[in-house]
């Protein structure tokens, strides 16, 4: 499937569009660009979830941890990921195949550990403001 968004106004109407058509999953392989609009479209479908968490980059932290009336959240990104043995180290197993929602920038980084049953999201920017979100 594949969403427009033409700009930023578009974000949550979405986000709202991507979590209809992905009912019942809740694992999700984020790829695009650095800039695409990852951790922007990520943050605007943990609000359509119900967080009112700060929702930002977890590039240093590596995992950030939200709440929201859907359950608990993890928002992962491997960008400035070393080698799989720092994944290793963080128990991603216990997230990766948990019943929480789990949203993962740079999936490419941990290739092979990627569980299959993650849906795939390619966000490509189109434009200034302008993202096609494809799933």
């Amino acid at each position: 499937m594949k969403i427009e968004i033409k700009s930023l106004g578009d974000i949550d109407k979405a986000a709202k569009e991507f979590l209809a058509a992905n009912e019942g999953k809740r694992h999700f392989a984020f790829y695009g660009s650095m800039g695409a609009g990852k951790t922007t479209f990520i943050k605007a479908v943990c609000e359509q979830l119900g967080t009112t968490d700060i929702v930002s980059s977890p590039s240093f932290a590596i995992i950030n941890e939200y709440a929201s009336a859907a359950g608990r959240i993890f928002h992962f990104d491997f960008y400035r990921i070393k080698n799989l043995e720092e994944a290793y180290n963080l128990g991603y197993e216990d997230y990766f195949f948990g019943d929480e929602y789990c949203f993962v920038e740079w999936p490419e980084k941990i290739e092979d550990i990627m569980p299959e049953h993650f849906t795939t999201v390619k966000i490509t920017a189109t434009g200034d403001d302008s993202r096609i979100v494809e799933f």
